[in-house]
């Protein structure tokens, strides 16, 4: 598999893990990538179905973590922010399991990007036309737990950086449809028996 084009902005701190677990600042990132890396506050609002008043908060919180900027020379009308950073490109998190505090900011953000998850998948439910089957399919929520080899683990982390390498590509004439996809890949560690269970 070729190397990702997309430049990712790597987060280690979990302070800023941590500004990111507000499900509604994850939209706000995930939706200034999705518009090609930055947007007005009107284009944000209407792709998230808000009101701009509701979001000026958590736009400054991010500007505050220096992960979104504001643009200068805009009117509040027009007020325009883009993600920080030279590259400008999607969020990549660092894994730091040793650290109590990297977990506890992992966890609330994992708990954090579920909730977007689910709000995503039971207002797709509503939409008129969306499509559940076949090669176009739109909607899909799936859970699997399997035993893999090692090489097995390593095409399934391959498969899943190209899919977020083509999530991670702006807006265009022919990509028209916006989508939103999550997931978790976790090893499984089987729960011990319950006393009295057989």
């Amino acid at each position: 598999m070729s190397k990702s084009t997309i430049n990712y902005r790597a987060i280690d701190d979990p302070g800023l893990i941590s500004v990111l677990a507000s499900p509604v600042r994850q939209e706000i990132v995930d939706t200034l990538a999705a518009l090609g890396g930055d947007a007005s506050v009107a284009d944000i609002a209407q792709q998230l179905g808000r009101h701009a008043d509701g979001l000026y908060y958590h736009l400054k919180v991010l500007c505050k973590a220096r992960l979104i900027v504001e643009l200068d020379g805009q009117g509040d009308d027009e007020r325009r922010f883009r993600l920080a950073g030279k590259a400008a490109g999607p969020l990549r998190l660092a894994y730091r399991l040793g650290s109590e505090r990297h977990a506890t900011a992992l966890r609330k953000f994992a708990h954090g990007l579920l909730q977007v998850a689910e709000k995503d998948f039971v207002g797709a439910l509503e939409i008129d036309g969306v499509v559940t089957e076949g090669p176009s399919r739109q909607l899909w929520a799936a859970r699997n737990k399997a035993w893999l080899s090692k090489g097995e683990v390593e095409e399934a982390n391959a498969l899943l950086e190209r899919l977020c390498e083509l999530m991670s590509r702006p807006r265009s004439g022919e990509r028209d449809q916006l989508l939103s996809c999550t997931f978790v890949l976790a090893p499984h560690v089987p729960e011990p028996k319950r006393r009295g269970e057989a």
